[in-house]
């Protein structure tokens, strides 16, 4: 027997993870959000939104250290274009995500301090900027209402079709 076994309860491990997954019972999709659900969904969204207006126009000072905000560039996040992202861009030298050219612009034009890429701010960030360019109202997304399931035909046992992007694998 592996000690890796072995370490963790060795062969009775595996009865008992199985005991407790059917004692679990059978698994059945979520109830579709009540309208209540849905508005706390859509509050949270909103206030995010709302901090990302706020932090692109300079409500934080560790941003900047020679008075520049997001906005002073990007009004209304214009040019910022972050539907485009990810994207090649030159002066990473490869294909990075929004919240990178986020931090970018932050410490470099702004001289300030990046944000935390997995914080509150930064998902603020995004959700303004996206918000601006989807084109579409902002909604708490697909979670929120129940659809049936779609057949995919494409994975292990389906043959690869190139996508049209140019490039032919």
């Amino acid at each position: 027997m592996r000690k890796s076994i072995s370490k963790f309860g060795g062969v009775l491990a595996v009865p008992a993870v199985l005991a407790a997954i059917v004692a679990a019972g059978p698994s059945s999709a979520r109830a579709p959000y009540t309208e209540e659900e849905l508005q706390q969904q859509m509050d949270s969204l909103v206030e995010s939104v709302s901090l990302g207006y706020d932090l692109w126009h300079g409500s934080k000072p560790e941003m900047t250290t020679n008075g520049l905000a997001c906005g002073n560039c990007h009004p209304d996040t214009a040019a910022s274009n972050p539907q485009t992202f990810p994207k090649y861009m030159p002066m990473f030298g490869k294909v990075v995500p929004f919240r990178d050219m986020v931090n970018w612009c932050i410490e470099t034009p702004q001289l300030g301090q990046a944000l935390d890429v997995n914080s509150p701010e930064m998902t603020a960030m995004e959700a303004y900027a996206f918000k601006l360019h989807r084109g579409l109202p902002i909604e708490p997304g697909l979670a929120s209402r129940q659809t049936s399931s779609i057949p995919v035909e494409s994975g292990k046992g389906f043959p690869h079709v190139p996508t049209g992007l140019g490039v032919d694998k």
